[in-house]
């Protein structure tokens, strides 16, 4: 679980402190709360990610495929990613 997204998507633009990188109960548990919305509970995070998890596997998805695509176009013009870089692109 993405510990951030799942804030966000539950109370968007929440004000707190700590970190969520450990993505872990633990680490919710000690997030200094500072929005006047109330906190939301452990089980409220792990059902919007239950929800949020899909649409995220789909959005990478999705872009690794318009990637590929591009890497595609670029090589039938002779290109490569190398060639885009070097014109700063």
């Amino acid at each position: 679980m993405d510990l951030a997204l799942a804030i966000e998507a539950l109370v968007p633009s929440a004000q707190y402190f700590g970190s969520t990188t450990a993505n872990t109960k633990d680490c919710f548990d000690n997030l200094d709360w500072k929005d006047s919305r109330t906190k939301p509970s452990w089980k409220q995070l792990q059902d919007a990610w239950v929800s949020l998890e899909p649409q995220l596997v789909a959005e990478a998805e999705a872009k690794a495929q318009a990637k590929a695509t591009a890497e595609g176009k670029l090589a039938a013009l002779g290109l490569t990613t190398d060639d885009l870089r070097a014109l700063g692109l």
